[in-house]
């Protein structure tokens, strides 16, 4: 078969296949995939620092090199359907052009035919160049949904990950006070006890006293610190829930991007295929026509058209011997007798002129 459908064997459907494929069939391919984890875009695409997101990031970049391919594969169709629409246009334009009316006959005829042909071929390439101008379209909203889609778990993904950065910033301040605050309280309390060994009661209590402030002042940053580590694991565990919902919705993309490229792309060389079943079933009538060219036929036919007679002229006669026969004096004789007066006229008007020159000077 000269076209079939995506998947299909060697004895493929003579339909070409249809874009675009629905999500519906994408999401079972990804709950298929996803059985196994390695298929999973939430699942290999982890980072194990805190503060990275490389995953994530490697994701996006996918997703815009897909959008990057699916211009390209308009820009394909694009010049594809110029090329197609010009090539029509010549072809109509050279079959109006054309010449033949000065033959005859079946070769006439034939030649007529081909004309209506590459004319005929020319507006089909003009049509395939508005099926290819369709086929364009439909990309180009397909990508158009797709950034809007993506557009918004992109905003989304980036609140989290400012979330979860900053509570990350601020848990790594509360630890550092806390162990700021710890090490204080360790010195205050190491100095009350050597201030005790001493037995100086005023300094005693005053070593006591900020043993206990430091104390507090430690146990109040501990208190900041764990509600800080709890508040972060909360903001993780939303970014994650985010993340691998992200992922999957990407994932959904990438697996309807291909789909549909792929699809757009069996249905172009279908296109491109029957284009040329076409054009050969349209030069095959001019072949046909050119069999009922007969050279017989179109010799005789000239012949009785413009026949202009069977009968040859006659012999040549010599002319030069019937002017020395005597009767040519008699047909030379008046028109010397004719030249010569005219010439004695010619002679007479002459003198007669001067004459009358001379008698006016004089």
């Amino acid at each position: 078969k000269l076209h079939r459908s995506p998947g299909a064997g060697v004895s493929g459907t003579d339909k070409p296949c249809l874009p675009p494929a629905s999500t519906c069939r994408c999401l079972v391919s990804l709950q298929v995939m996803c059985t196994n984890y390695l298929s999973c875009f939430s699942f290999c695409l982890q980072c194990k620092e805190f503060t990275f997101h490389t995953g994530y990031e490697v994701l996006v970049q996918r997703l815009l090199d897909g959008r990057k391919m699916c211009k390209d594969v308009e820009d394909l169709l694009k010049q594809r359907a110029q090329a197609e629409e010009r090539y029509g246009k010549e072809l109509v334009q050279i079959a109006r052009k054309a010449g033949g009316q000065t033959e005859i006959n079946t070769l006439k005829a034939a030649f007529e035919r081909l004309k209506q042909q590459i004319e005929s071929v020319g507006n089909s390439h003009i049509q395939l160049a508005v099926m290819l101008k369709d086929e364009l379209k439909g990309i180009e909203e397909f990508r158009e949904r797709q950034k809007e889609q993506r557009k918004k778990y992109e905003s989304a993904m980036e609140r989290m990950q400012k979330s979860k950065l900053s509570h990350y910033k601020k848990t790594m301040e509360s630890k550092k006070t806390y162990e700021q605050k710890c090490k204080e309280a360790d010195e205050a309390e190491q100095s009350f006890e050597r201030t005790s060994a001493s037995g100086n009661q005023k300094q005693t209590e005053k070593s006591q006293n900020k043993a206990k402030q430091c104390r507090d002042a430690a146990n109040e940053a501990e208190n900041v610190y764990k509600q800080n580590i709890e508040q972060l694991d909360k903001v993780r565990t939303e970014w994650e829930q985010e993340h691998i919902k992200t992922c999957e919705v990407f994932q959904l993309q990438e697996c309807d991007r291909i789909t549909i490229l792929r699809n757009s792309l069996w249905v172009h060389c279908n296109q491109l295929s029957m284009q040329c079943v076409k054009d050969d079933e349209l030069y095959e009538e001019v072949r046909v026509s050119l069999e009922n060219c007969v050279v017989e036929s179109d010799i005789d036919y000239f012949i009785k058209s413009k026949m202009t007679g069977t009968q040859p002229p006659g012999n040549y006669s010599d002319q030069s011997r019937q002017m020395s026969h005597p009767l040519a004096s008699e047909i030379l004789l008046p028109s010397l007798v004719h030249s010569f007066c005219h010439c004695l006229l010619l002679a007479l008007q002459i003198l007669w002129t001067t004459a009358r020159k001379q008698q006016e000077q004089c």
